[in-house]
């Protein structure tokens, strides 16, 4: 028996992978988790699996579940949104698992920043303009963050940030940046990204909380801010330039 904690993607249900939809249709037991998850998945499991939406529970009734069909010897597919490495909260339900000896696998799926980036036709990473991704949020009602990870640290990187859980969090936001990006910086507002109600918003870091306020976005939104996100001009990766040698190209174009 074992538990796959399966990455279901942002929204769109193409978009978990092959491996992860493979658990999916085989597993006797579904847990998922609630709004994040497409029912369309949930309803690709076999159609005498126990199905349970784990929004209402908690961490040791899921555990009890687990349980039930680990005697039972039923695998389990625990569907998490994106991907579960990011604020999955699957490391406390390993550590549960590893406690009571039973088998788990991780499979990874698309993170919420990286369908966004496909949906804009944008690349995160520009040469010399950034060349770094911060995936981080800031302090809710759910655990504190570290000192060392707040905006005012984080953002004299002047990298491209992808800020989760924060969509009520915009004025803070905007201070904390704005003596590393200037006021005008480009801003997207990603609410339900790949999911048939999708809305893309683009902004500014000055003009993002009145815009966000418009269209009365309180959750389930993802905000990306950086210079990648506009009309920025940035050189050619030397990646295909003819000139750049490298250990698969070891050549220089001749004159």
């Amino acid at each position: 028996m074992k538990v796959y904690f399966i990455g279901a993607g942002p929204g769109a249900p193409d978009l978990i992978t092959v491996r992860g939809l493979k658990f999916v249709k085989t597993c006797p037991v579904c847990l998922y988790a609630g709004s994040l998850v497409p029912k369309e998945l949930v309803a690709l499991a076999p159609s005498d699996a126990l199905i349970m939406d784990t929004a209402p529970m908690h961490l040791e009734s899921i555990i009890e579940v687990i349980q039930s069909a680990h005697r039972c010897n039923q695998n389990v597919a625990r569907l998490h949104s994106g991907d579960p490495s990011i604020y999955g909260a699957i490391a406390e339900q390993m550590r549960w698992l590893d406690r009571i000896g039973v088998s788990y696998e991780v499979v990874p799926g698309v993170p919420t920043f990286a369908a966004v980036a496909a949906k804009l036709k944008t690349e995160l990473t520009l040469p010399e303009i950034a060349q770094t991704v911060i995936i981080t949020r800031t302090r809710m009602k759910a655990s504190v963050m570290p000192d060392h990870e707040q905006l005012e640290i984080l953002g004299r990187s002047r990298s491209t940030l992808a800020i989760h859980l924060s969509i009520r969090n915009l004025p803070y936001i905007r201070k904390a940046l704005e003596p590393y990006y200037k006021s005008d910086c480009p801003v997207v507002i990603a609410y339900r990204a790949t999911w048939p109600d999708e809305l893309y918003i683009r902004t500014t870091l000055s003009k993002m909380n009145q815009d966000v306020r418009k269209v009365k976005i309180t959750r389930t939104a993802l905000v990306l801010i950086g210079s990648v996100l506009g009309d920025v001009k940035f050189r050619d990766s030397d990646l295909y330039n003819p000139n750049y040698k490298h250990v698969l190209r070891n050549y220089a174009k001749k004159d």
